[in-house]
C-alpha cells in the first residue's frame, strides 16, 4: 500500500510541469487570463497544493496499516521465500501408499506427539482411496455394528416360537430351638396303661415340657418348561425385528453411496487444488520474467518507472494467490486423509491425472426412474414404516389373551437332627423326639396358564396409537426424501450438461488467450503495446486456465453426484465392496 500510494503521488506530481509548460492560449477550451479566473502560475500553485494534500492523506492512510514484519526487499527483481511450513506440507509424494500405512488407528486411541509430526506423503489413486475408505471409515464401521446388532435382535425374537426350559435348584442349612409344653395331662385319651399316671411311660402331667435344638440340611432341584401356545404379539414382534434389520442394511448401502461421493469430491478437490498450485506457480514465474523484461526496458528508457511498479504489484498479488493455493492444497490433503481415516503420520496425494468423465449415459427421465427403483434411502424409510406398523400390532396385542403351557418336575431331600433336650414339669412329648431323621420326595406338575389384560387405563392403546402416528410420519418422510432425490438428480444432471458445455468453451478460451498473450508480450517488448494491455491479457489467460480447470472438475463432480443416486451397493456388510467410477457395473449381491 505504501509503495502504491507513493508511486501514485509521484506520478501525479511529475505530470504537473508538463501541464504548466503549455501556454494558456494554446490550450483548447481554456479562457484567457482576463476572464476573471486565477492566472496560470496561481493555478499551478493551487494544483501543487492539492497534490501535496492528497499525498499527505495517502501517507496517513499508510500509517493506519500495520507495519511489515520483514524489511522490504531491496532488489526489485527478487522475491521473498515462501513459508517453510507450506513448502513442507506441499512436498510431492515419495511413492504409492503401502498397505501397512493404510490401516486405521484403534478407535479409542489418541495420536501421540511423535505421530502428529509431519510424516510421509503417499500417492494414491481415486479407486485405491475408495477401497481404503470402505475399509477404514469409522462411520461405516459403526453402521456395520448396527447391522450386526439388528441381526442379533432378529435372531433373539425368533426364539419366541420355541419353549423355554430352565433348571432350578436350592439348598441350605437351618438351625432352631423350640420348647413344647403340655397345658393338660394326657391320661384321659383312653390309650391304655402306658398313659396312666404316675408311672406310664407316655404320661405327661399338666405343665410338662421339653425343649430341643434342631438342625436341617435340605436340597431341592428340577426342570421347568414354559411355552406360549397362543401369543398374538409374537409374530408382529418378529416381523418388526426383521424390518429393523432391513432398515439398518439399507442404511448401510446408502452410507456406502454417500461415502463414495464424499471421497470422490474430496479427491477431485485435491486434484483441482494441486493443479491450481501449478497454474499459479507458472504464473508467478512468468511474472518474474515479465518484471525482468520491464526493468530492462526501464533501464533503457523505453518504458516509464510506472510499468516496473505496476509489474512489481502484480507479482506480489500473484505471489499471495500462490501462497493461498499452497494452503488450500495442504488442507485438501488433510481432508482426504480424515475421510480415509489414515494414520496421523500419513498424508495422501492424488496420483491420478485429471481426466474428464464421459457424458452421463442416461437422460433425465431414465435417471429419475432408475434412482427411485431399489433406492436404499427410500427402502430404509419403508422398512422403518413396516417396523413401526408391526410394533403397533404387537403393542395392541397386549390387550388380547395369552395362553401358555407350563410343566415342572424335580425332587427334594432333607436331613433333620434333634438334640440338646431339656425336660421340665414332669416331661413332655418324648414320642415326637427323633434325634436324626431323613426325608426324601419328588413331585411334578403340568398345566395351562391364561392371562388376559382387562383394564390398564388406556396405557396399551395409547402406545399403539403412538406407533401408528410414527408410521404415518414416515410416509411424509418418504415423500420428502423422494423429492430430495429428484432435486439432487436434476441439479447434478443440469450442472453436468452445463459443465460439459463450459468445458468446450473454456478450451477455446484458453487457446485464444494463450495466443493473445504471446502476441501482446512480443508487442510490449518491441514497444508496440502498453504494459496495462499486457497485464489484462495475462489475467485473461490465467482466468481461462482456471475456468477450464473448474469446468473439468465440475464435470467429474456432477458425474459422481449422479452416480451416487444410482450406484448399486450391497446391503450385506459381509459382501465385498468394489469401488465404481462409471455407471454400468454391478456389486455382488445385487440383482
Amino acid at each position: 500500500m505504501a509503495i502504491r500510494s507513493r508511486a501514485l503521488a509521484i506520478f501525479m506530481l511529475g505530470a504537473l510541469p508538463v501541464q504548466a509548460s503549455i501556454p494558456a492560449g494554446n490550450q483548447p477550451g481554456l479562457p484567457s487570463q482576463g476572464s476573471g479566473l486565477p492566472s496560470q502560475g496561481k493555478g499551478t500553485e493551487l494544483l501543487e497544493r492539492n497534490w501535496q494534500k492528497l499525498d499527505a492523506q495517502l501517507r496517513s492512510l499508510d500509517q493506519l496499516l500495520p507495519s511489515e514484519p520483514n524489511q522490504p526487499v531491496a532488489d526489485v527483481l527478487s522475491t521473498p521465500p515462501l513459508p517453510a511450513n507450506l513448502i513442507k506440507a506441499n512436498q510431492p509424494a515419495t511413492g504409492p501408499i503401502q498397505p501397512a500405512n493404510s490401516v486405521a488407528s484403534p478407535p479409542l486411541a489418541l495420536p501421540t506427539a511423535q505421530q502428529l509430526k509431519p510424516g510421509s506423503i503417499a500417492g494414491l489413486s481415486l479407486e485405491h482411496a475408495l477401497a481404503i475408505a470402505f475399509a477404514n471409515s469409522a462411520s461405516l464401521q459403526a453402521q456395520r455394528e448396527q447391522v450386526a446388532a439388528s441381526m442379533a435382535s432378529f435372531q433373539a425374537s425368533m426364539g419366541s416360537y420355541w419353549p423355554t426350559i430352565s433348571a432350578f435348584a436350592n439348598g441350605g442349612y437351618e438351625r432352631s430351638r423350640s420348647t413344647t409344653t403340655a397345658n393338660q395331662p394326657n391320661d384321659n385319651l383312653g390309650f391304655g396303661p402306658n398313659f396312666d399316671p404316675p408311672n406310664g411311660p407316655f404320661y405327661v402331667p399338666n405343665g410338662g415340657s421339653v425343649a430341643g435344638t434342631s438342625g436341617e440340611w435340605g436340597f431341592e432341584g428340577g426342570l421347568q418348561l414354559n411355552y406360549a401356545l397362543l401369543d398374538f404379539a409374537r409374530t408382529p414382534t418378529v416381523k418388526a425385528a426383521r424390518a429393523s434389520l432391513d432398515q439398518q442394511r439399507n442404511t448401510f448401502a446408502n452410507q456406502l453411496r454417500s461415502l463414495q461421493l464424499q471421497v470422490s469430491e474430496a479427491y477431485y478437490q485435491l486434484q483441482q487444488d494441486e493443479q491450481l498450485v501449478r497454474v499459479y506457480d507458472a504464473n508467478l514465474r512468468n511474472d518474474m520474467l515479465i518484471l525482468r523484461d520491464t526493468f530492462d526496458l526501464k533501464q533503457a528508457g523505453l518504458v516509464p518507472r510506472l510499468d516496473v511498479l505496476r509489474r512489481r504489484a502484480i507479482q506480489a498479488s500473484d505471489e499471495e494467490t500462490l501462497i493461498q493455493a499452497l494452503a488450500d492444497r495442504a488442507v485438501a490433503r488433510r481432508q482426504l486423509a480424515v475421510l480415509l481415516n489414515l494414520p496421523p503420520s500419513i498424508t495422501p496425494s492424488a496420483s491420478d491425472p485429471i481426466v474428464v468423465q464421459p457424458r452421463w449415459p442416461l437422460d433425465l427421465e431414465a435417471s429419475l426412474l432408475a434412482a427411485y427403483r431399489g433406492n436404499p434411502e427410500l427402502e430404509a424409510i419403508l422398512a422403518t414404516r413396516t417396523a413401526l406398523a408391526q410394533q403397533s400390532q404387537a403393542t395392541a396385542a397386549g390387550l388380547l389373551p395369552k395362553l401358555s403351557l407350563f410343566a415342572s418336575g424335580g425332587g427334594n431331600s432333607s436331613q433333620t437332627s434333634l438334640g440338646d433336650f431339656t425336660i421340665g414339669g414332669g416331661g413332655c412329648c418324648g414320642s415326637t423326639a427323633l434325634p436324626l431323621s431323613t426325608t426324601t420326595g419328588w413331585d411334578w406338575s403340568v398345566g395351562l396358564s391364561l392371562t388376559w389384560l382387562l383394564f390398564d387405563a388406556g396405557n396399551t392403546a395409547g402406545q399403539a396409537r403412538a406407533f401408528a402416528r410414527r408410521e404415518a410420519a414416515t410416509a411424509q418422510q418418504y415423500a420428502a426424501s423422494r423429492n430430495d432425490i429428484r432435486l439432487r438428480i436434476e441439479q447434478a444432471f443440469f450442472n453436468h450438461e452445463a459443465s460439459l458445455a463450459k468445458l468446450s468453451s473454456a478450451r477455446r478460451g484458453v487457446a485464444a488467450a494463450l495466443e493473445a498473450f504471446r502476441d501482446v508480450r512480443l508487442r510490449y517488448l518491441t514497444g508496440l503495446d502498453s504494459e496495462l494491455n499486457l497485464s489484462n491479457t495475462q489475467d485473461r489467460l490465467i482466468n481461462s486456465l482456471v475456468q477450464r480447470l473448474n469446468a473439468t472438475v465440475n464435470v467429474n463432480i456432477t458425474y459422481a453426484k449422479l452416480l451416487r443416486e444410482l450406484l448399486p451397493m450391497p446391503t450385506d456388510p459381509n459382501l465385498p465392496i468394489k469401488p465404481q467410477l462409471l455407471l454400468g457395473s454391478k456389486q455382488p449381491g445385487q440383482p
